[in-house]
């Protein structure tokens, strides 16, 4: 028969992000692993949106976590969790940005990395078109002034409502909407259309990127 304790660990994941805070905060620091691998991908797409760099976006991940477990005990649940650590990313990004841009331009060109979008249904020549438009599309995405990329970050890619990107980040719905009509603009439809690519798959967040952030948020902690 199971302990109660390894009954405990089985249920965790299944756990809303409020429970699992309570446990936390009221001394069960592991699960604090599950939180960390439950929003990995969104707190990733919004760094990167505002930083523009996958190494750079891991190091601010990394920093946004422990600030978030350090003020674990001072979430009162106005908002969602999500919510919550979002604006925690964010704020760390954007203040990594602006210290960057004490040193270099944040609208310096764009320069890809090594990052596939091909499919494996496609010819070899499809292949590459679709990796070379994908590949365009989020240049173009990543070229975006800052206010409007972080908003087809949470509205496009993350596919957030209106009213959740609102929330996150502390503007209204109108602006929201605005902001994401003018990016669409900047980018134009035409490119989305071309690319061959659902928005959502770019800016994954591999498990083993994963793991490594969860790895070193727990060394700081």
């Amino acid at each position: 028969m199971s302990t109660p304790e390894v009954n405990v660990v089985l249920d965790a994941p299944s756990w809303p992000d409020e429970e699992i805070v309570k446990r936390v905060v009221a001394g069960e620091r592991a699960l604090f692993e599950i939180l960390m691998r439950r929003h990995n991908q969104r707190i990733y797409r919004i760094v990167r949106g505002i930083l523009r760099d996958d190494g750079e976006a891991e190091d601010v991940m990394q920093d946004a976590y422990v600030r978030a477990y350090q003020h674990l005990a001072q979430f009162e649940g106005r908002s969602t969790f999500v919510t919550w650590l979002s604006r925690i990313a964010m704020n760390e990004a954007f203040a990594r940005a602006q210290r960057q841009q004490r040193q270099t331009s944040l609208d310096s060109e764009f320069r890809s990395d090594d990052m596939k979008f091909a499919s494996p249904f496609n010819s070899p020549e499809k292949q590459a078109a679709n990796a070379e438009l994908g590949m365009a599309l989020e240049a173009a995405i990543l070229s975006l002034p800052q206010k409007y990329r972080s908003v087809v970050m949470l509205r496009d890619v993350e596919e957030l409502t209106t009213a959740e990107a609102a929330s996150t980040l502390e503007i209204s719905e109108d602006a929201v909407k605005v902001r994401l009509h003018r990016a669409h603009a900047l980018v134009r439809r035409t490119l989305y259309r071309q690319s061959g690519q659902c928005v959502r798959d770019l800016f994954a967040f591999p498990a083993t990127r994963c793991d490594r952030v969860v790895a070193a948020v727990f060394e700081r902690i």
